[in-house]
């Protein structure tokens, strides 16, 4: 009996890591954006290449992955996207943040996102384009360090100053046109932000950015709903983009049974 338990345990332990493993090749391929050989997959995600083949053969007979080209490169499959519509349609938060987008890009005629965090970066889940269309500096899906960003000073204004730094990466305050935020100065938007539910700032030459906090039952900013305009249209219409934006995420808010901080105004 002895042997045939631990032999059960082991089996289980592999499956484990199998499914671990399969975790790994989704995930670099949706970081890699791009199709790519097992061989590739497997030296990006230090696995043995036979375990690789393996997997992304399993994974390929479900249609999660799908081949992309006659050279042997894989890429996620449709099989996701439907999983993901039905998570959709299941999803309150997603489909509730899918009409405050739409009233906010009707209103203002600027582009408007629904943003959270992700493994520590920031990430557009959704989003929606006004009429004064412009360059996106990052599009829906792409994790982006949260110092660069206005969400990133409420989607980390629940934590304290300590463990803000540690879940931040110091490579994170590196902006991309070589200049870094400091970490004293990121702390101190933090507090405002927390404050006031509320950041904006200029991102690169042309844009500004507006984001709002939207809170769960336990007060925690959970998501953002955030306008990206004209760097000089978002300075001469601040206050106005300013009201509208937070205005439908204190809505947002109370639909989702949330509440702000008593800080917050």
């Amino acid at each position: 009996m002895p042997p045939a338990k631990k032999s059960l345990t082991a089996e289980a332990g592999s499956r484990t890591r199998g499914i671990d493993r399969a975790f790994e090749i989704l995930d670099h391929l949706h970081e890699a954006k791009r199709p790519l050989r097992p061989n590739e997959i497997a030296v990006a995600i230090n696995a043995p290449k036979s375990t690789t083949y393996d997997i992304v053969g399993v994974l390929l007979n479900r249609g999660i992955l799908e081949p992309a080209d006659g050279d042997g490169r894989v890429f996620l499959g449709r099989r996701l996207y439907l999983f993901g519509l039905s998570h959709a349609n299941q999803f309150d938060v997603m489909r509730l943040a899918d009409g405050y987008l739409s009233r906010l890009s009707s209103e203002t005629g600027q582009t408007a996102q629904f943003c959270v965090v992700e493994n520590g970066k920031y990430v557009v889940a959704q989003m929606k384009e006004g009429e004064q269309t412009f360059r996106i500096s990052s599009g829906v899906g792409e994790p982006v360090p949260l110092p660069w960003t206005a969400s990133g000073r409420l989607l980390v204004s629940h934590l304290d100053n300590d463990a803000i730094l540690k879940a931040i990466p110091k490579a994170d305050f590196d902006l991309p046109n070589g200049r870094r935020v400091s970490e004293k100065t990121f702390l101190k938007e933090v507090t405002a932000a927390r404050v006031e539910g509320f950041h904006s700032n200029d991102s690169g030459k042309f844009t500004h950015c507006f984001a709002a906090a939207v809170y769960d039952e336990a007060k925690s900013c959970v998501a953002t709903l955030c306008l990206l305009t004209p760097r000089e249209d978002g300075h001469q219409n601040h206050r106005r983009y300013k009201q509208t934006l937070l205005d439908a995420a204190r809505d947002m808010s109370a639909r989702i049974g949330g509440t702000p901080p008593t800080k917050a105004k």
